[in-house]
C-alpha cells in the first residue's frame, strides 16, 4: 500500500487484553480498510493518543488496570467525534449506562464479531422498535446489576462498595468473578 492508501483509511483503535481476540478482530477490520492499532490496557491505550483520538475506537470494559470506561471518558474528550463502541463479557445495565454517558456509541456483549461491530458504529439513534422483554429479569440477575450499580458509585471500589451493600470484602468479589446471572 502506498502512504497516501494509508491515510485515506479510517483509523482504528482496538483495546483488548484477550490477545487471541485482539488479533481476530484486528485482521478483520483491517479486511474492511481500516487501519487498527491494538492496545491490551488502557495505560497502553492512552500513551498512544494523547493529543488526538481515532476514528474508531474498540475498548473491552473490564480489563487489568482501569477499566475500559477511563479509556473511553478520554478519547471522548480527546474528539467527541470519535465512534466507541464498548464490548464485555461483562454486561450490565449501570456499565452500559455509564458507558453512553462518558460518550460511548454503542454497547455490546461479547462475543461479537467484526459485522456487529460495524453495525453499532452506524447507529446514531436509538430503536423505537427494540423488543420489550415481557418477564422480569430473574432475582439473581436483579442482584447482579445492583451490585454493579453500587460498584459504578463507588468508582470501581470493591472494600467501599462492599461495606455500602453490607457484605463482606471476599464474598463480593467471588460475586464479581462470576458471569453475570442470566437474564
Amino acid at each position: 500500500m502506498t502512504q497516501e492508501s494509508l491515510q485515506d483509511q479510517p483509523s482504528m483503535l482496538l483495546v483488548d487484553d484477550d490477545e487471541v481476540f485482539t488479533q481476530v478482530l484486528q485482521k478483520a477490520m483491517q479486511k474492511r480498510g481500516f487501519l487498527v492499532q491494538v492496545a491490551h490496557n488502557v495505560a497502553e491505550a492512552m500513551s498512544m493518543y494523547v493529543d488526538e483520538s481515532p476514528e474508531y475506537a474498540v475498548i473491552d470494559l473490564r480489563m487489568p488496570g482501569d477499566s475500559g470506561l477511563a479509556l473511553v471518558r478520554h478519547l471522548h474528550q480527546l474528539d467527541n467525534q470519535t465512534r466507541i463502541v464498548v464490548l464485555t463479557g461483562y454486561a450490565s445495565i449501570a456499565t452500559a449506562v455509564e458507558a453512553v454517558k462518558l460518550g460511548a456509541t454503542h454497547y455490546l456483549a461479547k462475543p461479537a464479531d467484526a459485522d456487529q461491530v460495524l453495525a453499532a458504529f452506524e447507529r446514531t439513534e436509538g430503536d423505537v422498535n427494540a423488543p420489550v422483554p415481557e418477564n422480569a429479569l430473574s432475582v439473581n440477575r436483579m442482584e447482579w446489576e445492583h451490585i454493579q450499580r453500587v460498584l459504578q458509585e463507588h468508582d470501581g471500589n470493591i472494600s467501599a462498595t462492599a461495606r455500602s451493600l453490607n457484605m463482606h470484602r471476599r464474598t463480593l468479589q467471588r460475586k464479581l468473578n462470576k458471569h453475570p446471572a442470566r437474564k
